[in-house]
């Protein structure tokens, strides 16, 4: 994948095409979208407009990546709603993808937690601006379940941060600011909060005028190393059975398949479910004599890999086919693993799992020696199926 700011040649011709689509929109849509382009340098991107709906369905997003092969995302979005904009931040770290932020496009509120999953993140400064959330259906809460919709959005904000390497202290700053102001970062604010993590000044020495880049679609062909999902090495079970899995210690059972619809019951990490319906993303399941709704990242299925249950793994890359996986691991100095997970990726781990506290340290420290990219973190992983390679060194599971 190419990298932000190797040469400053690079770094011009990436503002070169953006200047011109920058000129080219002048408000951010209401319904998001996702197009596909690339720069004169024939690096592609994906522009992602319009405002993040909780019922949007990013499958679209996911199969233009696919097809489109980009190396990073660039937004054009004042925000919307910051559960859905943390679904597409953790599908784009997923895939392992760059986010590329400019001044000229607007990326604010919810919009900045989807900016945050970038594998490697460059914002010009000012491009990102924060604020504190806001409900618009607030009119309808009574006082206690307005304060629980604001402590549950704020859980759930940290741990993501957490999870894409962002300060959380970001998340103090962003509260100073109310809903109708927007408070834009400075370039060493980026840099303090870890919003930004590739240093580049050479992607500020384009001239402030050039023409247009048009948008170019294109679709690429799988390369034939590529896996279908029917092969049968990859087999994934129905999911029937399992237990509440969940980084905060619960979580709520909904009555619809977003995390905007109505909370029917606080489910705490352990309680059993039973799986009577399995969605693209959602588990319907009846619990403790109810039945409802939760987010197939928050059940440990017992059809799928085992392993001690509050421990944690430590996730090192993601591949969309089991070749890179495995030629990944192959060349690897460290014992790892892979994994494959529910949507038919390949996540690369280390093979053993670790209780919190030791995972939490494990990662620094890895980050901090360079034994890991920036972007490895520790989950769950009860989106991972089974083992299916390669683990160089035999230790215990």
């Amino acid at each position: 994948m190419m990298g932000w700011g190797k040469t400053a040649k690079r770094g011009n011709v990436l503002i070169a095409g953006f200047w011109g689509l920058a000129c080219s929109v002048t408000a951010a849509e209401a319904e998001l979208t996702f197009t596909p382009g690339s720069v004169p340098d024939g690096q592609r991107y994906i522009l992602v407009s319009g405002e993040f709906d909780y019922g949007q369905d990013l499958e679209a997003f996911t199969r233009l990546v696919k097809a489109h092969d980009p190396t990073f995302v660039v937004f054009h979005s004042d925000g919307g709603n910051p559960v859905k904009a943390m679904e597409l931040g953790r599908s784009i770290r997923a895939m392992r993808l760059e986010t590329l932020q400019l001044k000229q496009l607007e990326c604010s509120s919810a919009c900045a937690l989807a900016f945050f999953g970038g594998a490697r993140r460059y914002a010009e400064p000012g491009a990102i601006g924060v604020h504190k959330a806001s409900f618009s259906s607030a009119a309808d809460l009574n006082r206690d379940d307005a304060v629980s919709r604001v402590q549950e959005l704020t859980a759930q904000t940290i741990t993501y941060m957490i999870e894409m390497d962002i300060d959380p202290a970001l998340l103090q700053l962003s509260l100073q600011y109310d809903s109708d102001d927007i408070r834009y970062l400075s370039k060493s604010e980026m840099q303090a909060y870890r919003v930004t993590n590739v240093m580049s000044d050479t992607l500020a020495m384009a001239p402030p005028v050039l023409p247009a880049a048009p948008l170019k679609p294109q679709t690429q062909a799988l390369p034939d190393s590529r896996i279908a999902p029917a092969d049968p090495r990859f087999h994934i079970p129905v999911a029937q059975t399992g237990k509440v899995r969940h980084p905060s210690g619960s979580v709520f059972l909904r009555a619809d398949t977003s995390q905007g619809s109505p909370k029917l019951l606080e489910l705490r990490n352990g309680i059993r479910v039973k799986v009577l319906q399995v969605d693209d993303r959602w588990y319907k399941v009846s619990v403790k004599g109810h039945l409802g709704y939760l987010h197939h990242n928050w059940v440990k299925v017992d059809q799928f890999v085992g392993g001690p249950f509050e421990n944690r793994y430590i996730q090192i890359a993601s591949f969309d086919n089991y070749t890179e996986a495995e030629n990944y691991i192959r060349s690897s100095t460290l014992p790892l693993a892979a994994y494959l997970a529910t949507n038919h990726w390949f996540a690369v781990t280390l093979p053993i799992t670790y209780p919190p506290k030791i995972a939490a340290e494990a990662v620094k420290k890895l980050k901090a020696d360079g034994s890991v990219p920036a972007d490895a973190f520790m989950t769950v992983g009860n989106t991972y199926v089974s083992k299916v390679c390669c683990q160089q060194k035999t230790q215990p599971e």
